[in-house]
C-alpha cells in the first residue's frame, strides 16, 4: 500500500512539473487548493510569515484557520485559558489529559479546517510535555522557557481532527514534534542536555548558539538523509538533501510502536536524529524537523548566506507540492 501511494505521488509530482514547465496557453495546472495554516496569535513570527510567503510563491492562496477549543477547558472572551495553565504557561497535567484522551470530540476543529485541502503546522514555541503520551515534567531551563498553552490545544485538536479525517497534513518543526506527540512518540526536551545526559558532545548542528543574549540567532545548515520509499523522498528527488535550515533545541526521540515511520535522519556526534516522519497509515502526514520555507525565503530575499541552505528550486517544490500536488491527489481520487 505504502509503495502505491509513493509511486502515484511521485508520478502527480512529475505531471505537475511537466505542467508547470508548459506554456500556459497548451495546458493549465490543476486549480489550485486552498491552503490552511493551523492557527497561532504572533502573526509576525518568521515561522508564520515564511510559511505564507512560501505558498504564494508557489502560486497558492492561504488562510489561517480559527482557534481549535477544547470544550472540556474553560476560555475567556479573547480564546485564553483562565484554567488549566501552570506557572510554566504550559497545560497542567489534568489539562493535558482532557486534551489527549478526548481529542477534537465535540470542538470547533470540522469548522476551522473546512474545506481546505491540507493543513499545514508551523515552528515555534516548545510542546507542553504533559500532552505526551508518557507525560513528563517541564524541562527546567529557564533561558528555554517558552509555551503556549492555548496554541497547544488548537494544534492537538486541529491535526487529531485531520489525521482522523484523512485530510492532508505538513509539520515543520514544532508541526513535526506535534505530529509525532500526537501518535505516541517520545520527544527530547533540549538537545544539548540529553546529548550531555548520554557523554556525548554536542556541536549545536540543529540551532546556533547565540552570540549574545540580544542577537539574532540565525538557522544551522545541514545535510539530510532521506529514505527511499518515502513521499519525501518524492519531493525532493534525492538521498541526500543538503542545506537544510535548522532552528530547534527540542527533537523526536524515537517513534518505537507508532504509526510514524522515520524517513529523514541526520548524523550528529555519531546519533542519528530525526529529521522526518511520515505516517503510514494516511495518505499524506508529513513531519520536517527542518525549515524548508527559510531557505526559500533566503534566496527571494538575496541574503547573504543564501549558499549556506538548499537552492531556490529545491526549497519550492516543498511548496509545489502543497500547492499543486494536493490538487492532483483531489482530482486522482
Amino acid at each position: 500500500m505504502r509503495k502505491r501511494i509513493c509511486a502515484l505521488f511521485a508520478a502527480l509530482l512529475a505531471l505537475v512539473t511537466l505542467l508547470g514547465a508548459a506554456s500556459a496557453d497548451v495546458v493549465a495546472l490543476p486549480t489550485s487548493p486552498v491552503v490552511g495554516i493551523a492557527w497561532r496569535a504572533d502573526t509576525d513570527s518568521e515561522f508564520f510569515t515564511n510559511i505564507c510567503r512560501s505558498v504564494e510563491e508557489a502560486g497558492g492562496t492561504w488562510v489561517m484557520l480559527d482557534q481549535v477549543t477544547s470544550p472540556d477547558l474553560a476560555y475567556d472572551d479573547a480564546g485564553r485559558l483562565t484554567a488549566g495553565v501552570a506557572e510554566t504557561g504550559a497545560l497542567d497535567e489534568p489539562a493535558g489529559k482532557l486534551v489527549r484522551c478526548n481529542t477534537w470530540h465535540g470542538s470547533n476543529a470540522a469548522e476551522a479546517v473546512g474545506s481546505v485541502s491540507i493543513v499545514l503546522f508551523t515552528g515555534g514555541e516548545d510542546i507542553s510535555p504533559t500532552l505526551y503520551y508518557a507525560p513528563e515534567p517541564w524541562h527546567g531551563i529557564e533561558e528555554e522557557l517558552d509555551y503556549n498553552a492555548e496554541r497547544d490545544v488548537s494544534d492537538y485538536l486541529t491535526m487529531s481532527y485531520c489525521l482522523d479525517n484523512d485530510i492532508p497534513v505538513m509539520g515543520f518543526c514544532r508541526g513535526m514534534q506535534m505530529l509525532s506527540v500526537i501518535s505516541g512518540g517520545e520527544v527530547i526536551q533540549d538537545i544539548p542536555t540529553w546529548f550531555e545526559e548520554q557523554s556525548i558532545d554536542y556541536d549545536y548542528t540543529h540551532r546556533n548558539q547565540k552570540a549574545t543574549p540580544d542577537s539574532y540567532r540565525d538557522y544551522a545548515p545541514h545535510a539530510v538523509e532521506v529514505a527511499e520509499d518515502s513521499l519525501l523522498f518524492s519531493i525532493v528527488g534525492t538521498a541526500t538533501l543538503e542545506g537544510c535550515p535548522s532552528w530547534h533545541h527540542q527533537a523526536v526521540k524515537n517513534v518505537d510502536n507508532t504509526r510514524l515511520r522515520v524517513t529523514g535522519v541526520t548524523e550528529t556526534n555519531g546519533v542519528q536524529m530525526i529529521e522526518a516522519v511520515e505516517r503510514t497509515d494516511k495518505t499524506f502526514a508529513v513531519g520536517l524537523q527542518f525549515h524548508p520555507e527559510a531557505a526559500l525565503v533566503k534566496n527571494l530575499d538575496d541574503a547573504a548566506n543564501k549558499g549556506d541552505f538548499m537552492d531556490y528550486d529545491m526549497a519550492l517544490s516543498f511548496f509545489q507540492t502543497i500547492v499543486h500536488g494536493m490538487a492532483a491527489l483531489d482530482a486522482a481520487a
